[in-house]
């Protein structure tokens, strides 16, 4: 057990070491979450017995969180129903968007391309792996946001709940300071450095995930696969055709990359509220499938046009198809992967440093969407591989 200590302790110093921006000098309202934080880590809490009224609310909280954790389109769907009835609940528009990749990311192993370039055990653990984040990341957030909403009903503060629901006491203290500051912008990044510090130990540092997927798949094949590009789509100039903002990851093992590219997604998505009205115009009217006909029906079909056993042809070029090419396969969740029933969460809380609020400081930086390009490039490079049937990946 001290040996885990130990080894944990090492990665956060690290993790600290790698985490290189201009310190700010912590606001009123960094300083006062501090001194919070640092008050909750040095003493248990004792908490008091529930009563029947609070046990029952935590049992349907329960229950409406495990009706919204199916799948990938649930969850994603989840996201956006309580972003519309809550918009300064940002982060659960981020969610939204974000977790839409992922379904994308999960039905790419059943499509056109990564169906030629791995076999049926890589694409089975690394659909593992992108539904368990998936999966880990819904059932950690959403009961906050449930806690959230009955508070508004009530119009009373019940985030002393959340500890029943095995959600850090970091993002306790950030809830606390939310319902009296109301700082959507804070509520956000602590969300992001939370969700993404509760998957470290229990994907990233998890030894099946880095035997199974990261050592296979995350140094061979980060600059040739899609998953890296997380993809913002809204109406384009060309009907039926979306354009899109994004951001691409490296290193998805490096938690403070991961943090880092939270907040560059954030900034992107609600710096421009034209853009973001874009985005949520298209979110709105387009409900998630998994399938990437979602944004690009000229390209992508949830039907696979081609015929068994024929041989694969080039069929793009500059994000358009050829002459009398058929579109690529697609498909919809529910037609690429079963539903899963997941293990019980790892218990533990994952903070131990108050360090980690430094991530809270505001960067004024506009970011540049411009994702393109690159992802075209991605998908010519996909096409090539596949044409050639790169035999080291299977």
């Amino acid at each position: 057990m001290a040996g885990k200590k130990n080894a944990w302790g090492r990665r956060t110093t690290i993790f600290f070491q790698t985490f290189k921006w201009k310190k700010l000098q912590l606001s009123d309202t960094l300083l006062e979450i501090k001194e919070d934080l640092k008050k909750k880590s040095k003493a248990k809490k004792a908490y008091s017995k529930l009563t029947k009224e609070e046990e029952l609310l935590l049992q349907q909280i329960r229950i409406k969180t495990n009706e919204r954790n199916v799948n990938n389109v649930t969850r994603t769907k989840a996201y956006l129903d309580f972003y519309r009835l809550y918009p300064e609940i940002h982060w659960a528009f981020l969610g939204h968007m974000v977790s839409r990749n992922g379904g994308w990311n999960m039905t790419d192993l059943r499509g056109d391309m990564l169906s030629r370039l791995l076999n049926e055990k890589i694409r089975r653990d690394f659909f593992g792996f992108l539904e368990r984040g998936n999966w880990l990341i819904f059932q950690d957030a959403y009961p906050q946001f449930l806690i959230y909403e009955e508070s508004m009903k009530r119009n009373q503060n019940m985030f002393y709940l959340l500890p029943f629901l095995n959600i850090s006491i970091f993002m306790e203290t950030i809830w606390e300071n939310f319902w009296q500051y109301r700082d959507s912008y804070l509520l956000t990044i602590a969300l992001i450095i939370n969700e993404q510090s509760y998957l470290e130990k229990r994907i990233v540092q998890n030894p099946f995930y880095k035997d199974k997927v990261f050592q296979t798949l995350e140094f061979k094949l980060q600059d040739l696969l899609s998953f890296n590009h997380i993809l913002f789509p809204y109406e384009g100039k060309m009907p039926g055709k979306s354009a899109f903002i994004g951001q691409t990851l490296h290193h998805f093992n490096s938690l403070n990359e991961r943090i880092l590219l939270g907040k560059r997604l954030y900034r992107l998505l609600f710096q421009d509220m034209n853009q973001l009205d874009k985005v949520k115009s298209w979110a709105i009217s387009h409900p998630h499938t998994g399938s990437r006909k979602d944004y690009w029906p000229d390209i992508f079909n949830d039907i696979n046009e081609g015929l068994p056993g024929a041989r694969f042809t080039r069929r793009l070029k500059h994000c358009r198809l050829r002459q009398g090419a058929h579109r690529l396969y697609s498909p919809r969740l529910e037609y690429a992967w079963k539903n899963v029933d997941h293990q019980d969460a790892e218990t533990g809380d994952w903070f131990h440093d108050w360090r980690v609020i430094d991530y809270l400081q505001e960067q004024e930086k506009n970011i540049n969407g411009e994702i393109t390009n690159d992802y075209c490039e991605t998908l010519e490079k996909l096409e090539l591989a596949a044409l050639a049937k790169k035999t080291i990946f299977i």
